[in-house]
């Protein structure tokens, strides 16, 4: 690994690379805050595909384009003399300062779960109105669920045990049934959420990131219906053309490999 001095270098290359990207080249001249925003939510997803990937190489290439953005940021507020990259680095090592006086201070933490409702408390004592003030409000519903049930419960409100979320889990899903024997759309799609935002809810429980276990689903999904796909094209035969039953049966190839 690198040393500290050659972290250093590294980074201040960087900082001299993006000075010039910005003077001389034609497309980063023109960039600004809001032109690269979709930019980087786009990165930072790419990032966690590799991270469920386990691909090291490719989670220090997304990294390494994150870091990017993140000095393209800076570089522009430097421009109008709002804040630079140091600002931008001073500022998060105030934070993290002040939201862990149990290794800066005097104050003493039994676990992680005490660590976390310190740091929602501080958040509290520093202006904040509500713990939900810091989930974003463009974040994917199904990780905003999970971010609003995590901060809540860093102030005291939550279920005590896992068999009490499995209970709300089940009234949900009755609550559910009801209203779809009854056929009123509002109210399905309205207890639907109830029922997702308890399974959200019961995961955290079980310690389980819902929004990683849908993905990998989604990936084994992709991976078994592509292998679906190319038996299909083996035969000669579109998907369309073939019977469910003849379908099932590279489906379950494809789950045994």
């Amino acid at each position: 690994m690198n040393t500290r001095q050659q972290q250093l270098q590294a980074f201040n290359r960087l900082l001299d690379i993006m000075d010039d990207l910005r003077e001389k080249c034609p497309w980063d001249k023109k960039q600004t805050l809001e032109s690269l925003r979709h930019l980087t939510i786009e990165e930072t997803y790419e990032l966690g595909d590799a991270i469920l990937d386990n691909d090291l190489q490719e989670i220090k290439k997304e990294l390494g384009d994150l870091l990017l953005h993140i000095v393209f940021y800076a570089k522009i507020g430097s421009e109008t003399n709002d804040f630079d990259i140091a600002d931008v680095a001073n500022s998060i090592c105030d934070k993290l300062i002040d939201r862990h006086p149990h290794i800066y201070s005097d104050v003493v933490v039994a676990d992680e779960e005490e660590v976390k409702q310190n740091w929602e408390k501080l958040k509290l004592k520093e202006g904040k109105k509500s713990v939900l003030e810091g989930v974003p409000k463009s974040l994917p519903a199904l990780v905003k669920a999970s971010r609003i049930q995590d901060k809540v419960k860093g102030v005291g409100f939550d279920w005590e045990e896992p068999h009490q979320v499995w209970d709300k889990v089940q009234e949900e899903l009755n609550e559910l049934q009801v209203e779809v024997q009854a056929g009123n759309q509002d109210k399905i799609e309205a207890e639907f959420g109830d029922v997702l935002f308890s399974m959200i809810n019961y995961a955290r429980f079980l310690k389980v990131n819902p929004e990683d276990a849908l993905e990998r689903t989604n990936k084994k999904f992709i991976k078994r219906f592509q292998y679906l796909e190319s038996k299909a094209t083996e035969l000669g035969k579109p998907l369309a053309d073939m019977t469910l039953a003849e379908m099932d049966v590279f489906w379950e190839e494809a789950k045994n490999l």
